[in-house]
């Protein structure tokens, strides 16, 4: 089952459950897809780009939290940190710091490097052997702790 028929079924079932707000967090994940889907292009969408859609909306519902939870409005707060958590559900589930430290370490001797003039090559081949699984945020700070 795709993430999209995945979507549908969830929210689907939300309303029938009357669960008003998983229902705004599904409709807010399915209205990015379909403004993914149209594009322009006549391709389909990838599950990667599906993936980095809602990594990118993880990414919007934790900044906003942090905002609102600093400007004491906590009642917002809690609608951005549960909407973060359903989106959440759909993404691959995510490595500890333990096995990214060792993937990247692996990535390190593949890739050769020794210094930090070599961060990009190895981000770039993190970025494509973690899809979706590790945040990049994080991954980069490991990576300049390596090769620091």
């Amino acid at each position: 089952m795709s993430l999209e028929e995945r979507i549908n079924a969830d929210i689907k079932s939300a309303m029938l459950a009357k669960e008003k707000r998983k229902l705004d967090a599904l409709r807010a994940v399915k209205s990015a897809i379909l403004l993914l889907k149209t594009n322009g292009s006549a391709t389909p969408i990838s599950e990667a780009e599906e993936i980095a859609c809602l990594q990118k909306l993880v990414k919007q519902r934790k900044e906003s939290a942090q905002l609102f939870k600093e400007q004491n409005r906590m009642d917002l707060y809690e609608e951005e940190s549960f909407q973060q958590s359903v989106i959440e559900a759909y993404l691959p589930e995510q490595m500890s710091q333990e096995e990214i430290k060792s993937a990247l370490q692996q990535i390190i001797e593949q890739t050769g490097a020794s210094s930090m003039k070599d961060m990009g090559k190895v981000m770039g081949t993190a970025q494509k052997a973690f899809a979706g699984r590790a945040d990049n945020k994080l991954v980069s700070t490991m990576v300049k702790e390596l090769l620091g």
